[in-house]
């Protein structure tokens, strides 16, 4: 397993932009965000605003992609982008990262929002706070995932192939679908 994969199953983040604080929140709260075909975000709520550190005018108008944290596997942004953009939803664990270095987990909801004409004219989410049994299963995978991404040198297609592959094999020794996977935890 690489150093950086290392990191992320010890829950250790040592990088220069990394606080190694996790934050949480309620499990009353919901984080909602609303974004363009591109991913553009076009809407916060204050929990998000909370959570991340970032302002309004900081988000709105910027990539989702702004607080996708390093350690996050590629695959399954790959996968949860694949499918929304494919006019299903989808349920993922994400880890992200606030404004400060720090990061947050949470179990989201993405869906597609269907304009007039049948087209995907944006997408939504809620994200609610993921409980500690899931997070037991979904953060050793996570580390794997990276660690097949790193082999590959982390970035570009052969990364995402790698722990597509390796995703995709952990998935039909439990019989399951990514979908069915995160529901049962």
């Amino acid at each position: 397993m690489g150093a950086m994969a290392e990191r992320v199953r010890a829950g250790l983040e040592t990088e220069p932009f990394f606080s190694g604080r996790e934050v949480t929140f309620s499990e009353t709260e919901i984080i909602v965000s609303k974004t363009d075909p591109r991913g553009i975000i076009t809407y916060v709520n204050d929990v998000f605003m909370d959570i991340s550190g970032y302002r309004e005018d900081e988000l709105i108008g910027k990539p989702h992609s702004l607080i996708r944290h390093p350690l996050m596997p590629r695959c399954v942004f790959k996968l949860l982008w694949d499918t929304v953009k494919s006019g299903k939803e989808i349920f993922a664990y994400v880890v992200n990262q606030c404004k400060n270095g720090d990061y947050y987990w949470v179990l989201a909801h993405v869906t597609p929002t269907i304009g007039e004409n049948g087209e995907i004219i944006g997408y939504h989410s809620n994200r609610r706070t993921p409980s500690a049994q899931a997070l037991a299963a979904i953060r050793p995978l996570y580390a794997q995932l990276v660690a097949q991404e790193e082999q590959q040198g982390h970035h570009g297609s052969a990364a995402v192939e790698a722990s597509t592959r390796f995703l995709s094999k952990v998935l039909a020794e439990k019989g399951v679908s990514y979908d069915k996977f995160v529901l049962s935890l």
